[in-house]
């Protein structure tokens, strides 16, 4: 009986406080100094005429603490009357950074902290804030950096002033990668396919020397995507370490276990039933091909970009392909793609993360999606590749998340911005002279996209200048304006006979015409003077003069390479035609180029390629072709020759040709020199021909195969890409000269 008495009494105590409750007649509040009397009634949720309690007070201190706009509040409600007594946290004045040198790292360490100026000061905010110092500093490689803070405070005017001293102590270097367990591929290998590198004295400006979190899960990743696409569907990174040393150096560590290698069985898709199989005739050929091949994780995703272009393409907007698959026998997969309606989404909305620099409208004008179309899986992944196509990201990531209802799609495009200037210089030695130049470029001029560049080229014989610039969604068509100005003087008098100086402009655009196929229109304008020497022939003293010429070109692009940069897979074919529309000779002229790409050996990563040239120019009113329009072997398709010099001679002189060929097959040799990194050696063969001469019959115009084989090096030094080639001819006339050797050096700003 006395124990239910007390808890009766328990009951009606806490039932007299909770909700016991006095209205408010006065509000007073008392030591506030910046903060409005206003904002800490919105604050803490009171107005006059309210009800108040315990619970509600305790509810209002809560909120009001939880602004940090105050040290200490006390909140207390006597007949009638509450009063409110507030300690206002100190305002920071200033936050002062001190021992990081680089300008962009405490920019964006100063931006990732919460604490602003003008913001009102916690410690436990601060101490939040150091802490996410700390971490922004190991994940950038200073495993041993401190932060050290120091506050001067200004009691008058309650603020304080922050001193943040960041020592970032030595950076936590990689000295050796070594992989472990069931790993079957050659640590050379694998070291190629992470993003981290062990720390060599020549890599003394590349970041991925040291130890950071976040490049490590990238390297799990790769790894395990590069073991999928070599068949071994369970691999597993188990884990990865690092092992300090008391020399100042870390071992990472990675623990594979590689699994079984598996190889595609059957494959079949599965269609709605109002679909049209023979719509999907392509992807069964896939199936078809694969079958009893290797697994690979990229086969796999080409079935699904296959699938997803079809119904694109035969409008099935919204489409799921679900795969399932099933292991036999332990080395071999079934996989079924069952194809399903999927729900219907749109695009809400879709936000540009990263970019500093670059305007935003620059991306945007890439997008072939747009807020409020559906969201169409192939227009998507076009448009994230159109955004990589500008060439001014080091990185372009993107997700699509939940928007506002469940038929709705937000897309995030977070890009991260690379140096776009560029400095090159270049040179060719052979065995009758050499060449110089050199050339600076912006890809991303003010952040617009633009591109500038301008180059000069000096040799014994020529010395040409060339200014570019393009400028993306010119006149907000959606296409990208070129125009370049150049100017040229080449003084061939002595191994040609004759010397031309050339001034021009050209503007022109490019576009796609259909799905991979590019068409690119331009106008060229240009004055030429054309002189001989006394001991040139008559054919070519004949062509002396001053020269106008207004040009028509078109180029057609049909672009089906996996990738622009080092494609693997895949073939462009192109066209270039030139067309006089005002001219001294009318020479009309076309060059088609077809390049095949395919790999060799996964394993290995080598890769083929072929490529067929081939150019002809012919006068439209049957006159002789000018000499300076005269078709030589590029540069680049007949390396151990010198530039100009191979083909027809006339006294001594060389004058091309109406017609050029050249055949160049060549692969990378990723096996050389496994001990040396960031070097890459290649292979190459090249064949070539000039002929045709109009002018004259009595000159030599034999068809002579002219041939060259050779080892072409890329090394990347501390001040950029070195790159050089050393030749031997294999099939030449007497007349050709020869280069053995030439090089090129550039770097990036």
């Amino acid at each position: 009986m006395i124990n239910n008495f007390y808890k009766f009494l328990i009951v009606i105590v806490f039932f007299s406080t909770s909700v016991f409750s006095e209205q408010i007649s006065n509000i007073e509040i008392n030591g506030n100094q910046r903060i409005s009397k206003q904002t800490i009634l919105v604050l803490g949720g009171i107005s006059k005429n309210d009800d108040f309690n315990e619970n509600k007070i305790n509810n209002s201190l809560k909120k009001l603490y939880d602004s940090n706009f105050f040290k200490d509040i006390k909140i207390n409600l006597i007949n009638g009357s509450l009063i409110i007594e507030v300690v206002e946290n100190p305002i920071i004045e200033d936050i002062e950074f001190t021992g990081i040198k680089s300008k962009e790292f405490l920019k964006k360490i100063s931006e990732s902290i919460v604490l602003k100026n003008r913001m009102s000061f916690t410690e436990d905010q601060l101490q939040k804030d150091v802490n996410l110092i700390k971490n922004a500093l190991k994940s950038n490689g200073f495993y041993f950096a401190d932060v050290e803070t120091s506050l001067i405070k200004n009691e008058e005017l309650n603020s304080v002033r922050i001193k943040l001293d960041i020592n970032q102590g030595d950076r936590a270097r990689i000295k050796e990668i070594i992989f472990i367990g069931d790993k079957k591929i050659k640590d050379k290998k694998l070291l190629e396919v992470i993003a981290s590198e062990e720390h060599k004295f020549w890599k003394f400006i590349s970041n991925k020397v040291y130890l950071n979190q976040p490049t490590i899960d990238l390297d799990k990743r790769l790894l395990e995507n590069y073991y999928r696409n070599l068949g071994y569907h369970k691999v597993k990174v188990l884990n990865s370490f690092a092992e300090f040393n008391d020399q100042g150096y870390f071992k990472l560590i990675f623990n594979i276990d590689s699994g079984n290698q598996y190889f595609f069985n059957d494959l079949k898709l599965n269609l709605p039933p109002d679909y049209q199989k023979s719509d999907f005739t392509n992807v069964e050929k896939i199936f078809n091909k694969l079958k009893g091949e290797r697994y690979s994780l990229n086969e796999l995703d080409k079935i699904l970009s296959e699938i997803d272009k079809i119904a694109s393409a035969r409008l099935y907007d919204f489409i799921n392909a679900e795969v399932e698959e099933t292991i036999i026998d332990n080395d071999k997969i079934n996989f079924t793609f069952n194809v399903v309606d999927s729900e219907k989404f749109y695009v809400e909305r879709i936000n540009i993360l990263g970019n500093f620099n670059t305007i935003e409208e620059v991306i945007r004008n890439k997008l072939i999606v747009d807020e409020g179309d559906p969201l169409n899986s192939l227009l998507y992944n076009k448009s994230i590749d159109h955004i990589k196509g500008l060439g001014i990201f080091k990185t372009v990531n993107a997700k699509i998340k939940d928007g506002s209802t469940d038929n709705l799609k937000i897309i995030d495009i977070i890009v991260e911005e690379k140096p776009t200037g560029e400095i090159t210089l270049g040179a060719g030695v052979g065995t009758s002279g050499s060449t110089i130049g050199g050339g600076i470029k912006e890809k991303n001029f003010l952040g617009k996209g633009i591109n500038l560049a301008t180059n000069l080229e000096i040799s014994e014989e020529t010395i040409k200048g060339k200014f570019v610039y393009s400028k993306p969604n010119f006149a907000y068509t959606d296409n990208t304006l070129f125009t370049s100005i150049q100017s040229t003087t080449t003084d061939n008098l002595t191994d040609f006979g004759y010397k031309v100086s050339n001034a021009g402009f050209s503007v022109g655009t490019e576009f796609e015409q259909y799905e991979n196929l590019f068409f690119s229109p331009e106008i060229d304008i240009s004055i030429e003077d054309l002189k001989t020497n006394s001991s040139a022939s008559s054919g070519l003293k004949k062509q002396e003069g001053t020269y106008e010429d207004f040009y028509f070109n078109y180029g057609l692009n049909y672009d089906l390479r996996n990738s622009k940069y080092r494609p693997s897979s895949g073939n462009k074919t192109s066209f270039y035609q030139e067309i006089p529309v005002i001219s001294g000779n009318n020479e009309i002229s076309n060059t088609f180029v077809y390049t095949q790409y395919k790999s060799l050996n996964q394993e290995t990563s080598m890769i083929g390629k072929a490529s067929f040239y081939i150019k002809a120019i012919n006068s439209l009113d049957n006159s002789d072709v000018r000499i300076s329009k005269r078709a030589q072997v590029p540069y680049n398709r007949l390396r151990g020759f010198e530039k100009g010099k191979v083909g027809p001679v006339d006294n001594s002189d060389y004058i091309g040709g109406n017609y050029v060929t050249a055949i160049n097959l060549s692969t990378n040799l990723p096996g050389i020199l496994n001990t040396v990194e960031n070097v890459d050696f290649s292979y190459f063969i090249d064949v070539a021909n000039v002929w045709g001469v109009d002018y004259s019959s009595s000159i030599d115009d034999s068809n002579k195969i002219r041939s060259s084989t050779g080892i072409g090096v890329d090394f990347l030094t501390p001040i950029g890409p070195l790159s050089f080639s050393l030749s031997q001819t294999l099939t030449k006339n007497s007349t050709d000269k020869t280069e053995s050797f030439r090089f090129n050096l550039g770097t990036t700003f």
